[in-house]
């Protein structure tokens, strides 16, 4: 009588790649034409490298692997061998170097049955002359997305080619934003807390933290396609500013001297643009708009005596005023007169206007900031737009309109910088001469 070991393990155990559930799912759909939008962090490009292994395997047809520079090529042909070794497919390696009007690598992967796996970066030319199944990764990073798109899409018209597209949002002006609703395509959408809720263990408070903006983190982890020019502030979040009670002073004269500290921004403007001048007093941990004023059209003379009249208050204790073009003689003028301790000239970069325009949606979002219940104010700040640019950067615009160039939220972030700025102590106070009348006790 033969017994059998119930315990014995085969002498050679079959490969085995853990896959979660949505990965399963893709890598065992039949869909000729699949679409997927996933989150970052997910394993899209693990996921559909193997998919494309295996479905090259079985259909016997050459794969191609376009990825939006040399490095994501690289790094995804590492995940195809990586396959093939936990696989234990017979495999071998080459990269071969071509020269056209560019130099340029593609890797290659021999797979048993003459199956070849070609990987090269995103370009029109390079994808021209191949033919096989397609995955575009991250399709929406791809520049010449659309003649790309015409150089591949004949390899996929002989032999009944298969075609994945991959990548995450980056705006709606792109190919892979367009092809989201094409009827061809099996569509997969993918956030992160749906790739949690499926056993991905990753920490998703740890990441939006470190991400550190939020619409960054939308895009990349929610997969919303955010609109390439947005408003960096909504409606909802400027009307949770505003006070009702509010009524800034429209007059130096009106300026409270009882509500402490007071922090000037400048907006320069002179015939197209305004010149605002907002200023506003810390009371506890809220900014409050205390003043607010708007000068159109105002002889340079007219804005240099009233912001000296302005200054000359003791309770101001930091102003940051717009020094670029039209205001560089102006902010040298007051730098002069009043000092460095208490006026700051702010030159408009690309750079600084990012980290004004942080700093004042960071007070929005955090209900630091106070305004008065007016449309000119709400609309202005509205009007700012965060533009995304093919590199992927964010740009800090505005649109001119209703005789303003977002003159009153530029204003209002150059005060909660100088409210930001204001350590240092104030060495001197520049006033009028001293005034005595004629009769008296002297």
């Amino acid at each position: 009588m033969t017994t059998k070991n119930i315990n014995k393990q085969p002498a050679h155990p079959k490969p085995f790649v853990p896959l979660l559930p949505y990965q399963r799912r893709d890598i065992e759909s039949s869909a000729r034409f699949r679409w997927n939008c996933w989150a970052r962090q997910t394993g899209k490009s693990f996921t559909k490298s193997l998919r494309r292994i295996l479905r090259g395997l079985s259909r016997r047809r050459n794969q191609i692997f376009l990825s939006a520079g040399m490095r994501q090529s690289r790094e995804l042909m590492l995940k195809a061998r990586q396959h093939c070794r936990v696989l234990q497919i017979a495999a071998q390696y080459t990269n071969a170097t071509y020269f056209n009007d560019m130099n340029f690598t593609a890797g290659e992967i021999l797979l048993p049955g003459g199956v070849r796996i070609i990987g090269l970066p995103a370009n029109p030319q390079t994808a021209r002359g191949y033919t096989g199944d397609v995955l575009l990764d991250e399709f929406a990073m791809h520049r010449d997305d659309r003649d790309i798109w015409a150089s591949l899409f004949p390899t996929l018209l002989r032999g009944d080619g298969e075609l994945d597209i991959a990548s995450t949002p980056k705006g709606k002006g792109n190919l892979f934003y367009d092809l989201r609703n094409n009827p061809r395509f099996s569509t997969d959408f993918l956030t992160l807390p749906d790739a949690i809720k499926q056993g991905l263990n990753i920490d998703m408070e740890a990441l939006r933290q470190a991400c550190g903006d939020d619409l960054l983190f939308r895009q990349e982890f929610l997969c919303e396609f955010i609109e390439e020019a947005t408003a960096l502030l909504s409606y909802d979040q400027i009307l949770a500013c505003v006070d009702e009670q509010l009524q800034p002073a429209h007059a130096v004269v009106d300026v409270p001297r009882d509500a402490g500290d007071l922090f000037i921004g400048v907006d320069i403007g002179r015939l197209r643009d305004l010149t605002v001048v907002w200023v506003l007093a810390i009371t506890g941990d809220v900014l409050l708009t205390v003043g607010l004023f708007e000068l159109s059209a105002a002889p340079f003379r007219a804005q240099q005596a009233m912001l000296h009249e302005l200054l000359s208050l003791r309770c101001v204790r930091r102003c940051c005023i717009d020094a670029s073009g039209l205001g560089m003689q102006l902010a040298e003028e007051l730098l002069t007169r009043f000092g460095k301790h208490r006026v700051h000239p702010v030159t408009f970069t690309s750079s600084i206007k990012s980290a004004l325009a942080g700093d004042l949606r960071i007070a929005v979002e955090n209900h630091r900031i106070r305004i008065p219940n007016r449309d000119a104010v709400i609309n202005d700040w509205h009007s700012v737009e965060r533009s995304m640019t093919s590199s992927g950067h964010f740009r800090i615009s505005a649109p001119r309109q209703e005789g303003s160039h977002a003159d009153r939220f530029w204003a209002a972030a150059l005060a909660v910088r100088a409210a930001h700025d204001a350590h240092a102590t104030i060495e001197s106070v520049n006033t009028r001469p001293l005034s005595f009348a004629r009769s008296g006790a002297w």
